[in-house]
C-alpha cells in the first residue's frame, strides 16, 4: 500500500486534549509541517498562551515556555532579542490575543518585531467556558451575551489582521480559514510566508485562523464548519492584507 501521508516528526505521541471537532490540530500540524520543511525545528522556540492550547508543548516538540494571559508577544519579543538566531512563534487565541493581549500585540507590530504568531479565531474564550471575545460576532450567543452580542451594549467585532496591517511594522498580515482542504492548503502557504518574513528580517508576521469551537458553539463538528462558512466568513473573510516586498 501506497503511504500518501504520515504525521510530521515533530508532533509527539501524547493525544491531544481539544474536543471533538477542534481545529487546534489542523492548526499545530500546519506548523510542525512547516518547520520541518523549513529546517526551522531545532532553532523554533514557541510561546504558547493561556488557553485550550496552553499544553501545546505536550504535543509539538520544540522548545518552548507558556507566556500569562495575554503576555506572549513580549515573553517572545524578550526571547528573539536575547536569541536573535532562533525562530520564534507565538500562538494564541481570540481571547489572549485580543482582549487581555491586545495591546502587547499591537505594539510588538508596531515595532516590527522579528516574531510570527498564529492567531486562532473561534470567536470566544473556548477555555473558561465560552464567555464573548472581542471576535464574537454580532448576535452571537456566548455565556456572557446571552441575548446575543449587541453593539449598543457590547460593542462591534474587532478586525484584528486589518487593524495590524495599517501598522508600519508588520512585514506580513494574513487571515485564512481551516474549514475545508483548499481553505488548509491556503493556510499553509500563507504561514510559509510570515516564517519567511521573520526569517528574511522583514518585520513582525501573523496569520489569523479562522477556526471552530463546537463545544461552546453547542454544534456538532460538521455544523461548526458550516457555521463558519455561513457566517463567520462574511464576517472575517480571508486574504492577505499586508505583504511586504521580498515576502511574496
Amino acid at each position: 500500500m501506497k503511504l500518501i501521508y504520515k504525521a510530521p516528526e515533530t508532533f509527539t505521541k501524547k493525544p491531544t486534549t481539544y474536543c471533538p471537532g477542534c481545529t487546534h490540530g489542523i492548526a499545530h500540524r500546519l506548523i510542525a509541517e512547516l518547520l520541518e520543511e523549513m529546517d526551522l525545528v531545532k532553532k523554533a522556540v514557541i510561546v504558547w498562551p493561556v488557553g485550550c492550547s496552553v499544553f501545546g508543548y505536550d504535543f509539538i516538540d520544540t522548545d518552548a515556555t507558556v507566556a500569562a494571559h495575554g503576555r506572549a508577544c513580549a515573553m517572545a519579543t524578550g526571547i528573539k532579542r536575547a536569541h536573535p538566531e532562533s525562530f520564534v512563534i507565538t500562538y494564541q487565541g481570540d481571547g489572549d490575543l485580543a482582549s487581555i493581549g491586545m495591546a502587547e500585540t499591537v505594539h510588538a507590530a508596531a515595532r516590527g518585531e522579528l516574531i510570527t504568531t498564529i492567531f486562532i479565531n473561534n470567536g470566544n474564550f473556548g477555555m473558561t467556558g465560552g464567555q464573548m471575545a472581542p471576535t464574537t460576532l454580532i448576535g452571537q450567543v456566548t455565556t456572557t451575551s446571552p441575548y446575543g452580542r449587541k453593539p449598543e451594549v457590547n460593542g462591534f467585532p474587532i478586525h484584528v489582521a486589518e487593524m495590524l496591517a495599517t501598522l508600519d511594522g508588520p512585514a506580513y498580515i494574513a487571515r485564512a480559514s481551516l474549514d475545508s482542504p483548499q481553505h488548509i492548503n491556503q493556510a499553509k502557504n500563507f504561514i510559509r510566508k510570515a516564517f519567511k518574513a521573520q526569517l528574511l528580517g522583514l518585520g513582525y508576521s501573523l496569520v489569523e485562523l479562522v477556526s471552530t469551537c463546537p463545544t461552546n458553539w453547542k454544534m456538532t463538528p460538521v455544523e461548526a464548519l458550516e457555521r463558519v462558512r455561513k457566517e463567520v466568513l462574511p464576517v472575517f473573510p480571508i486574504g492577505e492584507f499586508r505583504v511586504v516586498k521580498g515576502v511574496e
